[in-house]
């Protein structure tokens, strides 16, 4: 990601109806998934950025965190949440030896060249029986400026993702969509993003109150049917799978 979207995303990412909208789905994804078990979990989360999600994977154990860009990395330390060190993928993940309950990988894969070997290096760090939480922007069609600012190297075909977590040797427990309800407006912005002179930052400013509170409660809304029936279409592919026991 480029560093002035990452200072952008720092200020806003507590209350950016986006980033607050994904929190309430994958919250309540993992909750159906390892919410109920009071056994000690070390949680790992590659790729944290500035830390917006910190506080939610400490709902689910011991949080370590693998960052690459310097000032994002402080600034994820600064929150006091977890254990944060630097480290890319496919080669460079520190806390050698170390195996982890869940892993978490939001928005990470698809910055990197070699996304199979990134995504084995994820399943080699879980425990087994540890569950992966992945992930990625959909369909390469809907390619924007917010992927050329997160200097994205691709989006993803959902049957690509798909095999992608299998061919790792994961077995989905659970693979669908999120961020459907507003996907029509996603897809109007990008298409219409070429016609428009603007701000290419604009994804990441927060909008007025009432309509940011109106798109993240849009957002959320899918918090309550995400963990029943899998979205048959969205702007994001969301996959948790288990290592083999």
């Amino acid at each position: 990601m480029e560093p002035q979207a990452y200072a952008l995303a720092s200020e806003v990412e507590e209350r950016h109806w986006w980033f607050r909208g994904r929190r309430a789905v994958l919250r309540a994804l993992l909750d159906r998934q390892v919410g109920g078990s009071r056994d000690p979990r070390q949680v790992l989360e590659v790729g944290c950025g500035n830390g917006g999600n910190l506080a939610l994977l400490a709902r689910y154990g011991e949080v370590f965190a693998v960052e690459l860009d310097d000032a994002a990395r402080e600034r994820a330390a600064r929150r006091g949440v977890a254990t944060v060190e630097a480290g890319g993928l496919p080669n460079g993940l520190p806390f050698a030896g170390r195996r982890f309950d869940l892993v978490a990988a939001l928005d990470v894969l698809e910055h990197v060249e070699d996304d199979a070997a990134a995504l084995r290096a994820l399943a080699d760090r879980l425990k087994p029986g540890g569950l992966l939480l992945l992930t990625v922007p959909a369909y390469r069609w809907m390619w924007g400026p917010n992927d050329d600012i997160s200097r994205h190297v691709r989006r993803y075909a959902p049957a690509e993702a798909r095999a992608l977590v299998e061919r790792a040797g994961l077995a989905l427990d659970y693979f669908g969509h999120f961020n459907t309800i507003l996907f029509p407006l996603a897809v109007a912005q990008v298409k219409l993003a070429p016609l428009l002179p603007g701000d290419r930052y604009a994804g990441l400013r927060l909008p007025p109150r009432p309509l940011n509170r109106l798109l993240e409660g849009a957002f959320a809304l899918e918090r309550f049917i995400a963990p029943r029936f899998a979205l048959p279409y969205g702007l994001s592919l969301v996959a948790l799978a288990r290592a083999a026991r």
